[in-house]
């Protein structure tokens, strides 16, 4: 689960980890008084969205007035914001948040994530903040810095002190640093966090180390330990499918492709996206309707493939087990009546009952779905369909 860049800062500020002043606002007329209640002389205006390059979208703007911030505001909320993580189809800003903005002598970025070859967090630390960590990492991965620590012990002060030291800060800095990467890998920790993020963490002419960015994820599997972080949740700001499918227990993602895929367990949906790309199509999602699906969660499912303009064909491949083939075929014809098949489905069923379930779907003559032999045989006619 992904929060928003002020809700991050509330959590940040919560342990003691110094945020300067900021005010929310989600209509452009609240944008003047907002301005006022900051109380400071240059206000960073920014777009509250879970996409990055807004500074470059022109959705990061400072303003030395109530009037200017309620002429960004106006802007930023009548329009689209498109970015290289958006895609060209934009996102929908719907807050805004005003802050105090700081001078900087310096940017630094820290953040943590889960080694996942390790099997252990990582606090990770450079110099070179205010970019895309992805970048430094390709072009300099040098200028990263690392401390592995123990998920129950924690982030250690000598391993902090280190790595404030490993980025250039020095003195009181220095102390200041370590002690926000301490607050940092706690709250990580505590929080059942998967990404926790401040870039950049600032040094001021005079001294003083602030976060002004903070980017946190959360493992939905351990939210309900967490009712603090489950109310931070915004639907507004998911994709609507994925909503949808969370309802009937199924594990949906949108992705850019046209190729629809419902597919029961995870790595054989991983496998049949990668037999798709081979046979070069393009996966419109990932769709795992699970080894217990019921005939209303299939239906469900193609409700929510059809949905997609972009889809163009559906693969649905099933291996029965638990969830035998006859009750997947069951439900495809049931779809087929209640969902309409506009685009050609291709269909592969192994497994339990496969044969009853053949009968039943050749029985049912549904002109949109096409038999497969086999998991190669459907990638090749669902890449043809296309």
């Amino acid at each position: 689960m992904k929060v928003q860049e002020y809700q991050g800062r509330a959590l940040m500020e919560a342990v003691g980890i110094p945020v300067p002043a900021g005010q929310v606002i989600d209509a452009p007329e609240q944008a003047a008084d907002a301005f006022r209640r900051v109380g400071a002389e240059t206000v960073v205006v920014k777009a509250q969205v879970h996409a990055g390059g807004r500074g470059k979208a022109g959705y990061v703007k400072l303003v030395k007035s109530a009037d200017e911030a309620a002429q960004h505001a106006k802007r930023m909320f009548a329009n689209r914001m498109v970015s290289k993580q958006t895609g060209p189809q934009g996102v929908q800003v719907r807050k805004l948040m005003l802050a105090q903005a700081v001078d900087i002598a310096h940017e630094y970025y820290l953040g943590v994530v889960v080694d996942r070859a390790r099997r252990t967090p990582v606090m990770m630390a450079s110099a070179e903040g205010g970019v895309e960590i992805e970048e430094v990492a390709a072009r300099n991965p040098d200028a990263i810095k690392k401390a592995w620590f123990h998920p129950h012990l924690g982030l250690q002060r000598f391993q902090a002190a280190a790595l404030a030291a490993a980025i250039g800060l020095k003195g009181d800095q220095a102390k200041a640093a370590a002690n926000i990467m301490l607050k940092l890998a706690r709250l990580f920790i505590e929080k059942d966090a998967s990404l926790a993020e401040i870039n950049p963490l600032v040094q001021t002419p005079d001294g003083q180390i602030l976060a002004i960015d903070a980017k946190f994820n959360f493992d939905d599997n351990a939210i309900f330990r967490h009712d603090d972080v489950a109310e931070l949740f915004d639907p507004a700001e998911e994709n609507p499918n994925e909503l949808r499918a969370k309802e009937f227990n199924l594990s949906y993602i949108a992705l850019d492709g046209n190729i629809g895929c419902l597919v029961n367990g995870a790595g054989l949906a991983m496998s049949t996206m990668d037999i798709i790309k081979l046979h070069g199509g393009e996966p419109a999602n990932f769709l795992d309707v699970g080894g217990g699906v019921t005939p209303e969660g299939a239906i469900e499912a193609f409700r929510i493939l059809l949905a997609d303009e972009n889809v163009k064909a559906v693969l649905v491949n099933i291996f029965g087990g638990i969830a035998k083939c006859d009750v997947i075929a069951e439900a495809l014809i049931q779809a087929a009546k209640e969902v309409g098949f506009k685009v050609p489905v291709v269909v592969r069923l192994e497994g339990t009952n496969v044969e009853i379930a053949r009968k039943m779907l050749k029985e049912a003559n549904i002109p949109q779905l096409k038999a497969a032999t086999d998991l190669t045989d459907a990638a090749r006619q669902v890449c043809a369909c296309v």
